[in-house]
C-alpha cells in the first residue's frame, strides 16, 4: 500500500512539473512575447482613449485667457478671440457642446494629459513642437518678434544688446530665444512673465526694453492700446499656428480637420478672420 502512495505521488509531481513547464516560456522568445503583448496593450489603450475622447458630448479646448486676439475675457467678461470663434463653430457643426476652459500656460501640458482639456487652441505654435502632441494641419501663419517703444531707439536685432527683454513663459518666443543663444547673450537680462498683457504693462512703465512676442498677438495689442510701441523689421523666427491634441489622440484630430477644411471650403474661416484681422490671414486650401 505505502509504494501505491509514492507511486501515486511520484506520477501526480511529474504531471505538474510537465504542466508548469508547458506553460512557462523562457529566454529571447518569451521576452519578445511579453513585449509584443505590452505594445499591443498600449496600443489599444490609446485607440481606447482616442475613440472616447472623439465620442465625448462636449469638446473642451484649453486657451490662455490673457492673449489677444486669439484667446481673452471681452468687455463683457465673456471668453473671446478669433481661435475661440473658430473652435465655437467647430463645436458646432461636430454637434459638441463647446467649453472655453482657461489654463495657466506653462499648465498646458499637464491640463491635456490628465484629460481636463481635449485640445490646446490658442495661437499654438507647431514648430519645435511637432513630436509632443498629434496636430491639425496649420491654419495660419506668424512671426516671432520684437516689439519696443517708438523712441526707445531700438531699430535693428543690434540694438537689443545690453537691453532687458521680456517674454511669455513656456512661450514660443522664449524657445526661440533659447535656440538662439548668440543673440540672447547680448541682452541685459532676458525675463519671464506669466501673460502678455503683463508684459505690455511692464513695457510701458519702462520695467523692459523690449517684449518678444507672436507678431499676430503683437499688432493687435499695439492697435488695442493705442500705445506708441513698434514692431522691430527684423523678425525672431517664422512660425505656423495648429490645433494640439494628446498625443495619439487621431480620432478627434481627424474631425477636428475635416471641420475646418470644410469652413476654409465655405468661406467661414475668411468671414472670422475678417472679423479679426480685417483680412483673411488662414492658411488652410491656399
Amino acid at each position: 500500500m505505502k509504494k501505491i502512495v509514492i507511486l501515486a505521488a511520484a506520477i501526480l509531481g511529474t504531471a505538474a512539473l510537465l504542466s508548469g513547464c508547458a506553460g512557462k516560456k523562457e529566454g529571447p522568445a518569451a521576452a519578445e512575447t511579453t513585449k509584443a503583448e505590452s505594445s499591443s496593450a498600449e496600443t489599444t489603450k490609446a485607440q481606447d482613449t482616442s475613440s472616447a475622447a472623439s465620442e465625448k458630448d462636449t469638446f473642451t479646448v484649453g486657451f490662455d485667457q490673457d492673449f489677444p486676439p486669439m484667446g481673452f475675457v471681452g468687455d463683457n467678461g465673456e471668453y473671446t478671440g478669433f481661435d475661440l470663434d473658430l473652435a465655437k463653430e467647430v463645436a458646432d457643426r461636430l454637434g459638441k457642446k463647446f467649453v472655453a476652459q482657461p489654463i495657466a500656460w506653462d499648465a498646458k501640458d499637464m491640463e491635456l494629459e490628465s484629460g481636463n482639456i481635449d485640445c490646446i487652441w490658442n495661437g499654438f505654435t507647431i514648430n519645435g513642437r511637432e513630436d509632443g502632441y498629434t496636430w491639425t494641419k496649420p491654419y495660419m501663419a506668424n512671426r516671432q518678434v520684437f516689439v519696443v517703444a517708438k523712441d526707445s531707439g531700438i531699430k535693428t536685432l543690434a540694438d537689443l544688446s545690453g537691453k532687458v527683454v521680456e517674454v511669455q513663459a513656456d512661450s514660443s518666443a522664449e524657445a526661440a530665444l533659447k535656440d538662439n543663444d548668440t543673440l540672447a547673450k547680448t541682452f541685459k537680462t532676458l525675463q519671464t512673465t506669466p501673460d502678455y498683457n503683463t508684459a505690455f504693462m511692464d513695457l510701458e512703465m519702462g520695467a523692459v526694453n523690449c517684449v518678444a512676442m507672436d507678431e499676430i498677438v503683437a499688432a493687435y495689442q499695439i492697435q488695442q492700446r493705442k500705445s506708441d510701441f513698434v514692431i522691430l523689421d527684423e523678425a525672431l523666427a517664422a512660425e505656423e499656428y495648429g490645433v494640439g491634441f494628446k498625443k495619439g489622440n487621431d480620432g478627434l484630430r481627424d474631425k477636428v480637420q475635416e471641420q475646418l477644411e470644410a469652413m476654409a471650403a465655405d468661406g467661414t474661416l475668411k468671414t472670422v478672420s475678417e472679423k479679426w484681422f480685417g483680412k483673411d490671414v488662414t492658411t488652410i486650401g491656399k
